[in-house]
Protein backbone atom coordinates (compact mmCIF):
# COMPACT_ATOMS: atom_id res chain seq x y z
CA UNK A 1 0.00 0.00 0.00
CA UNK A 2 2.58 2.34 1.10
CA UNK A 3 4.57 2.11 -2.64
CA UNK A 4 1.01 2.86 -4.03
CA UNK A 5 1.10 5.91 -1.95
CA UNK A 6 4.18 7.07 -3.33
CA UNK A 7 3.77 6.65 -6.57
CA UNK A 8 0.74 8.84 -6.37
CA UNK A 9 2.40 11.43 -4.63
CA UNK A 10 5.14 10.76 -7.74
CA UNK A 11 2.71 10.91 -10.29
CA UNK A 12 1.13 13.91 -9.02
CA UNK A 13 3.94 16.29 -9.51
CA UNK A 14 4.71 14.64 -12.73
CA UNK A 15 1.21 15.62 -13.71
CA UNK A 16 1.43 19.28 -11.90
CA UNK A 17 4.56 19.97 -14.34
CA UNK A 18 3.65 18.69 -17.30
CA UNK A 19 0.00 20.33 -17.21
CA UNK A 20 0.44 23.29 -15.13
CA UNK A 21 -2.73 25.52 -14.33
CA UNK A 22 -1.44 27.96 -16.12
CA UNK A 23 -1.36 27.96 -20.02
CA UNK A 24 2.77 27.64 -21.39
CA UNK A 25 3.54 27.93 -24.68
CA UNK A 26 5.30 24.52 -25.69
CA UNK A 27 7.83 23.52 -28.53
CA UNK A 28 7.33 20.14 -30.12
CA UNK A 29 10.60 18.85 -28.36
CA UNK A 30 8.13 20.01 -25.21
CA UNK A 31 5.15 17.93 -26.39
CA UNK A 32 7.47 14.77 -27.52
CA UNK A 33 9.05 14.79 -23.83
CA UNK A 34 5.40 15.54 -22.24
CA UNK A 35 4.32 12.45 -24.07
CA UNK A 36 7.01 9.96 -23.53
CA UNK A 37 6.80 10.87 -19.52
CA UNK A 38 3.04 9.81 -20.16
CA UNK A 39 3.38 6.69 -21.40
CA UNK A 40 5.58 5.89 -18.63
CA UNK A 41 3.40 7.46 -16.29
CA UNK A 42 0.58 5.23 -17.69
CA UNK A 43 2.88 1.79 -17.63
CA UNK A 44 3.64 2.68 -13.90
CA UNK A 45 0.13 3.41 -12.96
CA UNK A 46 -1.09 0.27 -14.58
CA UNK A 47 1.52 -1.96 -13.25
CA UNK A 48 0.66 -0.20 -9.95
CA UNK A 49 -2.97 -1.73 -9.99
CA UNK A 50 -2.30 -5.32 -11.04
CA UNK A 51 -3.02 -7.69 -7.52
CA UNK A 52 0.75 -8.33 -6.18
CA UNK A 53 0.97 -11.82 -4.91
CA UNK A 54 3.56 -13.15 -2.31
CA UNK A 55 4.37 -15.68 -3.84
CA UNK A 56 5.17 -14.66 -7.32
CA UNK A 57 7.78 -16.32 -9.31
CA UNK A 58 10.11 -14.18 -11.43
CA UNK A 59 9.77 -14.62 -15.31
CA UNK A 60 13.26 -16.51 -15.73
CA UNK A 61 12.34 -18.99 -12.90
CA UNK A 62 8.74 -20.01 -14.63
CA UNK A 63 8.95 -23.76 -15.70
CA UNK A 64 7.75 -24.56 -19.34
CA UNK A 65 5.04 -26.97 -19.35
CA UNK A 66 5.47 -30.78 -18.85
CA UNK A 67 5.12 -33.01 -21.70
CA UNK A 68 0.98 -33.42 -22.51
CA UNK A 69 2.06 -37.54 -22.36
CA UNK A 70 1.34 -37.27 -18.53
CA UNK A 71 0.60 -40.86 -16.77
CA UNK A 72 -3.00 -41.09 -16.76
CA UNK A 73 -4.53 -43.23 -13.33
CA UNK A 74 -8.26 -42.89 -15.48
CA UNK A 75 -9.41 -46.15 -15.34
CA UNK A 76 -12.62 -45.34 -16.72
CA UNK A 77 -16.15 -42.87 -16.42
CA UNK A 78 -19.23 -42.85 -14.79
CA UNK A 79 -21.00 -41.20 -17.08
CA UNK A 80 -25.00 -40.13 -15.59
CA UNK A 81 -27.56 -38.53 -18.56
CA UNK A 82 -30.44 -37.19 -17.57
CA UNK A 83 -31.29 -34.92 -20.72
CA UNK A 84 -33.58 -35.50 -23.06
CA UNK A 85 -32.16 -33.15 -25.79
CA UNK A 86 -31.04 -36.54 -28.33
CA UNK A 87 -28.03 -33.89 -29.13
CA UNK A 88 -26.78 -34.01 -25.47
CA UNK A 89 -27.54 -37.77 -25.13
CA UNK A 90 -25.85 -38.64 -28.02
CA UNK A 91 -22.39 -36.37 -27.62
CA UNK A 92 -21.92 -38.72 -23.95
CA UNK A 93 -22.58 -41.24 -25.86
CA UNK A 94 -19.95 -40.69 -28.58
CA UNK A 95 -17.37 -39.37 -25.73
CA UNK A 96 -18.14 -42.57 -23.98
CA UNK A 97 -17.67 -44.48 -27.22
CA UNK A 98 -14.40 -43.02 -27.83
CA UNK A 99 -12.73 -43.65 -24.30
CA UNK A 100 -14.30 -47.84 -24.87
CA UNK A 101 -11.38 -47.63 -28.15
CA UNK A 102 -9.16 -45.90 -25.63
CA UNK A 103 -9.50 -48.93 -23.42
CA UNK A 104 -10.99 -47.63 -20.34
CA UNK A 105 -14.39 -48.70 -19.01
CA UNK A 106 -17.18 -47.15 -18.69
CA UNK A 107 -20.47 -47.15 -16.93
CA UNK A 108 -23.68 -45.26 -17.69
CA UNK A 109 -26.49 -44.59 -15.20
CA UNK A 110 -29.74 -42.78 -16.80
CA UNK A 111 -31.91 -40.55 -15.27
CA UNK A 112 -35.32 -38.77 -15.33
CA UNK A 113 -35.69 -37.66 -19.48
CA UNK A 114 -32.26 -39.67 -20.14
CA UNK A 115 -33.97 -42.82 -19.09
CA UNK A 116 -36.18 -42.89 -21.30
CA UNK A 117 -33.00 -44.08 -24.22
CA UNK A 118 -33.80 -47.29 -22.07
CA UNK A 119 -37.28 -47.81 -23.45
CA UNK A 120 -37.88 -50.28 -25.87
CA UNK A 121 -40.36 -48.06 -27.79
CA UNK A 122 -38.32 -44.84 -27.22
CA UNK A 123 -38.10 -42.18 -29.98
CA UNK A 124 -35.46 -42.43 -31.97
CA UNK A 125 -33.51 -39.43 -34.06
CA UNK A 126 -31.09 -39.89 -35.96
CA UNK A 127 -27.85 -37.73 -35.63
CA UNK A 128 -25.34 -36.78 -38.08
CA UNK A 129 -22.84 -37.51 -39.51
CA UNK A 130 -22.71 -40.76 -37.87
CA UNK A 131 -26.23 -41.41 -39.09
CA UNK A 132 -27.27 -42.88 -35.76
CA UNK A 133 -29.61 -42.15 -33.01
CA UNK A 134 -28.25 -42.28 -29.17
CA UNK A 135 -30.65 -45.44 -28.88
CA UNK A 136 -28.00 -46.81 -31.44
CA UNK A 137 -24.76 -45.82 -29.89
CA UNK A 138 -26.28 -47.36 -26.73
CA UNK A 139 -26.85 -50.33 -27.95
CA UNK A 140 -23.05 -50.40 -29.52
CA UNK A 141 -21.72 -49.78 -26.32
CA UNK A 142 -23.54 -52.54 -24.76
CA UNK A 143 -22.36 -54.77 -27.62
CA UNK A 144 -18.92 -54.09 -25.83
CA UNK A 145 -20.16 -54.87 -22.60
CA UNK A 146 -20.50 -51.21 -21.39
CA UNK A 147 -23.43 -52.07 -18.05
CA UNK A 148 -26.45 -49.41 -18.55
CA UNK A 149 -28.56 -49.09 -15.85
CA UNK A 150 -31.78 -46.59 -15.17
CA UNK A 151 -31.86 -45.02 -11.53
CA UNK A 152 -34.34 -46.70 -9.48
CA UNK A 153 -36.46 -43.54 -9.44
CA UNK A 154 -37.16 -43.94 -13.02
CA UNK A 155 -39.53 -46.79 -13.46
CA UNK A 156 -41.82 -46.35 -11.01
CA UNK A 157 -42.44 -42.69 -11.51
CA UNK A 158 -42.84 -43.31 -15.17
CA UNK A 159 -45.52 -45.54 -14.76
CA UNK A 160 -42.92 -48.25 -16.37
CA UNK A 161 -41.78 -52.06 -15.12
CA UNK A 162 -38.50 -53.52 -15.78
CA UNK A 163 -40.55 -55.56 -19.33
CA UNK A 164 -40.65 -52.16 -20.79
CA UNK A 165 -36.27 -52.04 -20.91
CA UNK A 166 -34.54 -52.84 -23.86
CA UNK A 167 -32.67 -56.15 -23.28
CA UNK A 168 -29.66 -55.51 -21.04
CA UNK A 169 -30.24 -52.74 -19.29
CA UNK A 170 -30.85 -53.01 -15.78
CA UNK A 171 -32.09 -50.92 -12.51
CA UNK A 172 -29.08 -49.78 -10.35
CA UNK A 173 -29.08 -50.12 -6.38
CA UNK A 174 -27.57 -46.72 -4.72
CA UNK A 175 -25.31 -48.42 -2.68
CA UNK A 176 -23.64 -50.07 -5.54
CA UNK A 177 -23.98 -46.80 -7.67
CA UNK A 178 -22.12 -45.16 -4.62
CA UNK A 179 -19.58 -47.55 -3.87
CA UNK A 180 -18.83 -47.18 -8.17
CA UNK A 181 -18.19 -43.41 -7.77
CA UNK A 182 -16.15 -43.88 -5.09
CA UNK A 183 -13.54 -46.16 -6.95
CA UNK A 184 -9.96 -45.73 -7.18
CA UNK A 185 -9.37 -44.00 -11.12
CA UNK A 186 -13.47 -43.01 -11.96
CA UNK A 187 -14.38 -40.09 -13.25
CA UNK A 188 -18.00 -38.50 -13.13
CA UNK A 189 -19.05 -36.92 -16.05
CA UNK A 190 -22.97 -35.78 -15.97
CA UNK A 191 -24.88 -34.94 -19.51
Amino acid sequence: MLYRLLFFRILMRKVNTYFPLQRQKRTGADVMKIMKNNVAILALLVACMLPVSAGAVAPSQVTAPQSTTAVDNTKGLYVVITEAEPMTQMMALVLSTQTVMQGKSIQILLCGPGGDLALQKSRQVIMKPLNKSPQMLLADLMAKGVQVEVCPLYLPNKGKTEADLIKGVTVAKPPVVAQKLRADGIKLFTF
